[in-house]
């Protein structure tokens, strides 16, 4: 039994009087929405056609225009067991290419009810839904400009917040639909061909992201999307070629070109205006905020992954996230030719858990390289980036650099006692990238490793003059600037001597050396270099080594002063040992200690009395070398 209208108040009755109005109006809009489906069939079209263009109306609308837009839009889902792919193919085109970044929250609403109920009627309109919703994971060109505004903000939350909403709804409703999403996402990812504004590029992987790290993320393939972004990032990667970013003289030490880009780098955060080229030593470099526009894109999503691998670490999913990037590592970058920024995906990721991501990283690599089945480039990549990971790695201990320097030892040691055959670069390859690996890690880490009793006896009892001093001739093959640094600090800490007598004597540096591995080829490479990408590096730097940094075992016979200090190693337990990362104020901390050593400290190694030897110009230095011109292959080994 109804309640009487007495009951009700005068404005309760006019309120019921308008609802019923709105009921009356919304049954007639359905009635006509029906008769308009049933029209495209006929002659009779115009009905239909009239839809259509609503539909298509999006640009300032008035506020009876939207009602009717949200009601058409809510009738249509009502009766979507009425639109047939083949009389309906215009009215389902129209409602696929819809933006909801064109529309108010309300069209949105409904538009979304639309989707999701085509989504459900039929499995022959799954892919086309699901196709809808990724094509607005990126706004239309006319909207990019106002991402740069709150404005413009509030629209891409409200967007993207249903976006991913329906996503998730429409899995739960037809589970096909995760299986479907995967190649949907894959064929709309921006391509670096095709000149897509940064923008876009990166809001398109931050959506990527976060279906990865959704609750349905699982069931669309988390290792693939991440496989996904890693290409992405090795597509642009690749199409920075390094003449774009320096130009660097081969015949230069490469640890002395790094110091020089030290120097630029910190020189460079105090200018304000930014040049697109800065001339120094007669070399040129691109800085600052006009560099390529492929630079600038690369750099950005950089920085998105970095974000999104952090929020990986707070929410304790980092150790699995880690497993699908090491595997798209493997796959993708550690043998890609000229990657020069990529990898640093993964060194950020090893920086944020090096308890766990850190040793595991290690280990795969020295896992890859101690393999026989592995082709011998794929070995000597992956030596490459052990030996740079090791010496680049503030998070790192330095007992694991012991261990992993001890297996490296080890297969060295039995590779020679195995080897009868005669001095051949070429054959040897895979050796002479280990023993180059070896003396590369000790330049950096030699001081470090001496200062602590237990680890210095390791060091010691490594089986080093059996791998240097042997007939496959090592020294005469590897880098002359790797090698010459390594004997220096050897010799001053008395690592490879016998009763007082060097077992070097003249095989340093030859014809082989200079034609096999040193500066006639330029594809030598370390792949943990200073990163040259503005934005990326302020996220590397606090937990990245420079060779600046560095304490050399001779810099204290060469009279360095108490205040020389090490800037890097006493803070490196400490740094690994944190939870979160890079604690709250202590980049700056960092940045201005790094500032400060830069005006301390030597800035190039000191002279050796083997220049002399070896036939070097006096007023030429030695030098430590990070890089050659770096085309960025294995190929030199």
């Amino acid at each position: 039994m109804g309640v009487e209208p007495a009951n009700y108040t005068k404005e309760e009755q006019y309120q019921q009087m308008e609802a019923d109005d709105i009921d009356r109006t919304d049954s007639e809009v359905v009635f006509h929405i029906r008769k308009a489906l049933k029209s495209a069939s006929t002659d009779e079209s115009d009905d239909y056609n009239e839809l259509i263009g609503l539909l298509h109306y999006n640009d300032h609308l008035a506020y009876e225009d939207i009602a009717m837009l949200v009601t058409s839009l809510k009738a249509l889902a009502g009766a979507v067991s009425c639109i047939d792919s083949v009389h309906h193919g215009s009215l389902l085109d129209t409602i696929f290419n819809m933006s909801m970044w064109s529309y108010s929250p309300d069209v949105m609403d409904a538009l979304i009810e639309l989707i999701v109920s085509l989504a459900s009627s039929s499995g022959k309109y799954v892919d086309s839904c699901l196709d809808m919703l990724v094509c607005n994971f990126t706004p239309p060109k006319r909207f990019v400009e106002a991402l740069k505004w709150p404005h413009g903000v509030a629209k891409k939350d409200h967007v993207l917040s249903r976006v991913h909403s329906a996503l998730e709804f429409i899995a739960g409703l037809v589970p096909l639909a995760p299986s479907r999403l995967l190649p949907i996402v894959l064929q709309r990812m921006p391509k670096v061909f095709n000149n897509v504004q940064e923008p876009v590029v990166v809001m398109f992987v931050e959506n990527m992201l976060k279906l990865e790290g959704s609750a349905i993320g699982e069931l669309v393939g988390n290792r693939f999307l991440i496989m996904a972004v890693v290409d992405l990032l090795i597509d642009f990667d690749v199409e920075v070629g390094w003449d774009d970013i320096l130009e660097e003289n081969p015949q230069k030490g490469i640890f002395e070109m790094e110091l020089e880009d030290e120097q630029i780098l910190d020189e460079d955060d105090d200018d304000d205006g930014g040049e697109f080229l800065r001339e120094t030593s007669g070399q040129k470099r691109l800085w600052k905020n006009r560099v390529s526009d492929k630079l600038e894109k690369l750099d950005s999503l950089m920085v998105v992954t970095f974000e999104y691998l952090k929020s990986c670490k707070e929410n304790g999913r980092l150790v699995e996230v880690f497993e699908s990037l090491l595997q798209s590592f493997q796959i993708t970058v550690l043998n890609a030719y000229k990657s020069k920024f990529a990898q640093f995906v993964i060194f950020y990721a090893c920086s944020l858990d090096p308890e766990n991501c850190g040793i595991r990283f290690a280990e795969f690599l020295a896992d890859i390289f101690i393999c026989s089945s592995f082709p011998p480039l794929t070995r000597m990549s992956a030596v490459a980036y052990l030996a740079s990971f090791l010496s680049r790695g503030r998070f790192l201990t330095t007992t694991l650099v012991v261990n992993i320097l001890g297996r490296l030892a080890k297969w060295c040691s039995d590779y020679c006692r195995l080897q009868s055959s005669n001095f051949d670069p070429k054959a040897h390859r895979v050796f002479y990238a280990g023993c180059q690996a070896v003396m590369y890690v000790l330049c950096f880490r030699l001081r470090s490793i001496i200062d602590i009793s237990n680890l210095k006896s390791q060091i010691v009892g490594f089986p080093l003059r059996e791998i240097l001093i042997n007939h496959l001739e090592p020294l005469k093959v590897c880098l002359p600037s790797i090698v010459e640094e390594f004997v220096q600090q050897a010799k001053s800490a008395n690592l490879l001597h016998q009763s007082g007598t060097p077992v070097f004597h003249d095989m340093l540096e030859s014809e082989h050396s200079k034609a096999f591995g040193g500066i006639e080829r330029l594809d030598m490479f370390f792949p943990f270099d200073p990163c040259l990408l503005r934005k990326s590096d302020s996220s590397i730097r606090p937990n990245f080594v420079y060779w600046s940094m560095v304490r050399k075992t001779y810099e204290d016979e060469e009279g360095s002063s108490d205040e020389d200090v090490d800037v890097f190693y006493p803070n490196m337990n400490r740094a690994a040992s944190r939870d979160e990362g890079v604690e709250e104020g202590f980049e700056d901390d960092y940045l201005d200690e790094f500032n400060d050593s830069l005006n301390r400290m030597s800035i190039t190694p000191k002279d050796s009395v083997l220049k002399n030897k070896f036939g070097r110009n006096s007023r030429t230095p030695m030098q430590m070398p990070s890089k050659l011109k770096p085309s960025m292959s294995p190929e030199s080994l």
